[in-house]
């Protein structure tokens, strides 16, 4: 038994060695990945946006206890909420509130935080689109913000049919995946390159469904050009004044999103 229990403790050592030489190699990789140089033509948003960003991140909390005057919706929608990098829904949760009470059913992605696209993020996603599809009968319009438009995309590429409509705000689908302020946050989070994605992705085409996005000339995460696109890309772009992290909560974008719903 003395034999049997020392062995089983072995084992169990090598795994840990194991599975800590495997985290070391994981981190070096991804810190690796961070000390990649940015394409020298290419640039984020100007520092003093990206400061922008840091001034107001608590500003969602105290505009959570805010409510707006939201008249009623006469073209109800079903809706998804697909949150930004390294966000979860919760984050977008007050723009949800705000959609309901024109009388939208508003659900969530059902991913938790979104760390970035994988084969097995879209899997789940598509199939959480599709069950939405059935059980409503009627398409579901997305609205992804930041990387979450990423997402809304690709999944109206996927299903054409089960998507009415894409709005996305500040998401990166046009230029060089470097314009931004994140790039190296992402590769330390996802563990891949901005330009080199786990799965076959082109971000840049249209998805063949109306398809809308908005950005802001104050982001100080990404780049203005990447989230406004060019034509071809969308089929819409509408410009607000908002900052990065306040396209999920300020009045602006919201009264914008509910326009868009309302739309036929």
């Amino acid at each position: 038994m003395k034999n049997i229990s020392h062995l089983h403790a072995l084992a169990g050592s090598r795994t840990s060695a194991a599975k800590a030489v495997a985290l070391r190699d994981a981190l070096g990789t991804r810190l690796a990945l961070m000390r990649h140089p940015r394409p020298a033509d290419i640039k984020g948003p100007k520092l003093r946006y990206l400061m922008g960003e840091l001034a107001v991140l608590g500003e969602p909390f105290r505009r959570a206890r805010q409510e707006l005057d939201i008249p009623r919706s006469t073209n109800p929608r079903v809706v998804m909420l697909l949150p930004g990098f390294a966000t979860h829904p919760v984050r977008m949760r007050y723009m949800a509130r705000q959609l309901e009470k024109a009388g939208h059913k508003v659900k969530r992605w059902g991913l938790g935080f979104n760390f970035g696209p994988s084969e097995e993020n879209f899997e789940r996603l598509s199939e959480r689109v599709c069950v939405l599809r059935e059980r409503y009968g009627v398409p579901v319009v997305l609205v992804g913000w930041s990387l979450g438009g990423l997402f809304a995309r690709e999944m109206a590429k996927r299903h054409p049919d089960c998507v009415d409509k894409v709005v996305t705000m500040g998401s990166p689908f046009s230029g060089d995946p470097h314009a931004n302020n994140a790039w190296r946050l992402y590769h330390l989070v996802t563990g891949h390159a901005v330009d080199n994605p786990p799965l076959e992705l082109h971000l840049s085409g249209k998805p063949p469904v109306e398809t809308v996005a908005l950005w802001s000339p104050r982001d100080g995460i990404v780049s203005p050009r990447s989230s406004r696109g060019q034509r071809g890309e969308r089929d819409r772009e509408v410009a607000l004044r908002c900052t990065h992290i306040g396209f999920a909560y300020s009045p602006e974008s919201i009264r914008t999103v509910l326009r868009e719903l309302e739309r036929r």
